[in-house]
């Protein structure tokens, strides 16, 4: 199985390169001029989007093929008081930029959409609110020239006091979404509300494919162990919406996200680094049945966790894991 390791934004290892930089409504409202205030939000933008580029040379130059954009890359963007405000041409050679580079080295990147972004939600303008912020992070990607290939990984969302009524209301508001943003999502199980077995049988009533998140799995579980349900998990990435725009020599891996604990007492939060035997335990067990997946690092020390990881890895040389590049590697059943 060959497997890629990848990272969640921001760097510690490059300095001065954060692709998040934001700007709150309070202080736009305080510069008089409103077009002037437009144009400090593309500024920022616009270095972010630059910050992103220069991350993505890193990863080209560190051989790491997998990266998740920053969702703040355009401060303010579906903010409701600049709906009449259209960032994307002023910004459009800088989305191009990265969409060119990201296909010229064949780099698999996506979004996360922040939490707010809830399709199983009973409140009509939060429904709103979550289908525009789709669409932005659509648009985002469409501006970039990347296919569908690029998704937006998102929750289920909350219970509501009803599991599963809100998980019906999750496939029924996600039917009403365009082609173009049912393309691009995945669904990925969360460390309290719906997990995993939950969470894959929302994905199999719609032919989305699910991202497993093996740390959310150890905290929220119905008795399960991980692997126990990935055939079921691995089947759900060769449906249409999952394989949209990929070639048919070279479907798109499934993936999944992994961190480790950060302590006894709070077991849910994220360590600097990644716990190496919990995650080649899991890997080990899937092996014979995946050719290839990607895997996403959510450790607090972004890159440099992902350095370190691959740094113990190399111990286990002799154990089956072999080294191909930088955040590669091929595990032998």
């Amino acid at each position: 199985m060959l497997v890629r390791f990848g990272y969640v934004a921001m760097s510690v290892l490059v300095e001065n390169a954060s692709p998040s930089r934001t700007m709150t409504m309070a202080s736009f409202k305080k510069i008089e001029d409103r077009q002037a205030a437009i144009r400090k939000l593309e500024r920022i933008a616009a270095e972010n989007l630059h910050n992103t580029l220069r991350l993505l040379r890193h990863n080209r130059g560190s051989h790491i093929h997998v990266y998740r954009f920053s969702s703040k890359l355009i401060p303010l963007a579906t903010h409701e008081d600049l709906s009449d405000w259209d960032p994307f041409p002023a910004l459009k050679s800088d989305f191009a930029a990265i969409g060119e580079f990201v296909k010229e080295n064949q780099m698999r990147v996506s979004f996360h959409p922040d939490h707010f972004t809830v399709l199983s939600t009973p409140r009509e303008e939060v429904l709103r609110n979550s289908i525009k912020d789709l669409r932005h992070h659509v648009r985002m990607l469409d501006a970039m020239g990347l296919n569908a290939t690029a998704k937006n990984n998102i929750h289920i969302g909350g219970a509501y006091g009803d599991k599963p009524s809100a998980a019906l209301r999750f496939e029924e508001n996600f039917m009403k979404l365009d082609r173009d943003i049912q393309e691009r999502i995945t669904l990925e199980n969360d460390d309290k509300t719906f997990n995993m077995p939950e969470t894959l049988a929302v994905c199999e009533h719609l032919g989305l494919p699910m991202v497993l998140d093996i740390h959310h799995q150890w905290v929220n579980n119905e008795g399960e162990k991980p692997w126990e349900l990935w055939p079921n998990i691995l089947k759900t990435w060769t449906s249409p919406l999952a394989q949209a725009d990929s070639p048919a020599d070279r479907p798109l891996p499934p993936k999944i996200h992994v961190s480790s604990p950060k302590s006894e007492k709070d077991p849910r939060g994220h360590a600097n680094g990644v716990e190496v035997e919990p995650l080649l335990d899991f890997l080990r067990h899937i092996a014979a049945d995946t050719p290839a997946l990607d895997v996403m690092i959510e450790a607090k020390r972004k890159d440099e966790a992902l350095v370190q990881l691959m740094q113990k890895l190399a111990f286990y040389h002799e154990e089956g894991v072999e080294w191909i590049d930088e955040s590669t590697v091929i595990i032998h059943p």
